[in-house]
């Protein structure tokens, strides 16, 4: 059954613990509070990717409230949770207010080596791609950076660049911007 009528949410399968009425209610105690964190921290994750969603609208987001069970976060509590997802390195604010953020699919050292393990894997070593390639193309339908953030790839990139395991080239657009895989 459905948590929600939008057909987005639909499309994705939530957790069990997204149907227990205490997942929305901020725990008093430390490690009650640390799980229940880190199980947020991970549905929003799952989601964010699942449906390729790369910004989350704080006060809008359908996630803090599951009208199956007829509960949700209160404000207080979506500000808890969304402080804590930034913190880990899973977001960052997109504006100093703070009602939106930039969702890290992956952290750009994780995305990093799957840059790589895909660059080997599929032949790519020795050859360059277009970043619009490496976020868009043929060859990385299923992979985790499919329709990922160009700044989160950037970061990932430029992180093998500093190991010395590609050399980036600016193209005439951002989208036309190579990397070569060694």
């Amino acid at each position: 059954f459905s948590y929600h009528s939008s057909l987005q949410m639909s499309e994705f399968e939530f957790p069990d613990y997204y149907a227990f009425p205490p997942f929305f209610t901020i725990q008093p105690t430390r490690a009650t509070l640390s799980k229940q964190l880190s199980l947020w921290r991970s549905l929003i994750l799952r989601y964010h990717l699942a449906l390729k969603l790369k910004t989350l609208v704080v006060h809008s987001s359908e996630l803090w409230r599951n009208d199956a069970i007829d509960r949700g976060l209160d404000p207080e509590a979506v500000k808890v949770v969304t402080e804590d997802f930034v913190k880990h390195g899973n977001g960052e604010w997109e504006d100093e207010a703070h009602t939106r953020i930039r969702v890290l699919w992956k952290k750009p050292e994780e995305l990093a080596g799957d840059l790589l393990a895909w660059a080997e894997r599929e032949g790519f070593k020795g050859q360059v791609c277009t970043l619009y390639e490496l976020s868009n193309g043929e060859d990385v339908t299923g992979q985790s950076f499919e329709g990922a953030d160009e700044e989160l790839v950037r970061r990932a990139l430029k992180i093998l660049e500093e190991r010395g395991q590609v050399a980036i080239f600016k193209g005439e657009t951002s989208d036309e911007d190579g990397v070569k895989f060694f």
